[in-house]
């Protein structure tokens, strides 16, 4: 309401101009409406955070900067509305409608915007997700939020311009360990769906913040990766010993190989920080196996045996070692087509 600001249930009607509202008596609709609404110059906001305990909003803003909050039953309907007012609100525009229904289901992500930029926003305690306690199967879960906020809370900071995209980037903040699944819903997912469906846009699937998240890191330690790098599928992931470039020492790294596109990232298994510790495209890449009859050259210290080297476009060359050969093999077999 304008006047009083309550809330009250009311029949639309969508027209190509102009979205009609009128009073329910007994159930059924009067036959004059209670108020219009003209699209000509509405600005439309979904989703619409500005009511904490309302997550189901659609906000619209008349060209006289009249604001109309809107309540849907679920998410789909919420969504579909706003599919159907935002092609009203631009029908003069025939491209712009076209464009919009891709737009419905597109992917692509921001070019520049790192995991751990997008989990610092996260917490922030003004505009961040809420974190509220939340109950399943008898179980108490502390500072908590549900898919469906996830992925309501990304489109409406701008990360992700769909449902899908978003879930994508949710996903790739549940790999990387940033957020994690709690309760029977969403453990689930994570253990029999595809790696593409793990996370669940749904308001019964509960998560929260990784414990390992450091909210303070320095400027210096933080790497910012490009987010298209961690986009890509992951094909293969495991424990492999790399030598370093400075001090040419052999450590145990965890790789992740992903594609599309096609990078290998490595992380220190001894921190807690979820991001990568290092990491290269694999585009232009050379990649083969070292002989096993003694140390190889460019290889430091006495480490024989299961080797493989990668040598990057701009000429960089890692030294990587396989607990066997078998397993050297795997994952020369799993970078290859992928260079």
């Amino acid at each position: 309401g304008h006047i009083v600001h309550n809330w009250k249930v009311r029949w639309f009607v969508l027209l190509q101009d102009k979205l009609l509202y009128y009073k329910l008596e007994g159930g059924k609709k009067e036959p004059s409406p209670k108020g219009r609404i003209l699209l000509d110059g509405c600005t439309i906001t979904c989703p619409c955070l500005e009511y904490e305990n309302r997550p189901l909003l659609i906000k619209l803003k008349t060209k006289t900067n009249t604001d109309y909050f809107l309540e849907c039953c679920s998410r789909e309907e919420r969504d579909s509305w706003a599919l159907d007012i935002t092609g009203a609100i631009h029908a003069g525009h025939p491209v712009q409608v076209q464009e919009l229904h891709k737009m419905k289901n597109s992917f692509k992500l921001l070019a520049n915007i790192s995991l751990h930029h997008i989990v610092d926003k996260m917490h922030d305690n003004s505009s961040g997700i809420k974190l509220t306690p939340n109950m399943e199967q008898g179980n108490r879960y502390k500072e908590t939020f549900t898919g469906s906020a996830v992925v309501d809370w990304l489109i409406s900071n701008s990360f992700a311009v769909s449902r899908f995209e978003a879930v994508t980037l949710a996903s790739m903040l549940m790999e990387e360990n940033f957020i994690k699944p709690v309760g029977a819903r969403s453990i689930e997912a994570t253990r029999y769906s595809d790696l593409s469906e793990q996370f669940l846009d749904d308001s019964t699937a509960l998560y929260m913040f990784a414990e390992s998240y450091k909210k303070k890191i320095s400027s210096k330690e933080d790497l910012q990766f490009n987010i298209s790098e961690l986009s890509g599928t992951i094909v293969k992931q495991g424990y492999l010993v790399k030598q370093g470039h400075k001090r040419k020492n052999w450590k145990v790294r965890r790789f992740v190989l992903r594609a599309d596109p096609a990078f290998l990232h490595y992380y220190d298994p001894t921190k807690e920080e979820n991001r990568p510790v290092g990491g290269f495209s694999l585009r232009g890449c050379l990649v083969s196996a070292l002989e096993d009859n003694g140390v190889p050259t460019g290889v430091k210290g006495n480490v024989q045996g299961n080797l493989f080297k990668i040598i990057t476009k701009n000429d960089i060359h890692y030294y990587i070692q396989a607990s066997c050969k078998a397993e050297r093999t795997q994952w020369i077999e799993a970078i290859k087509p992928l260079t």
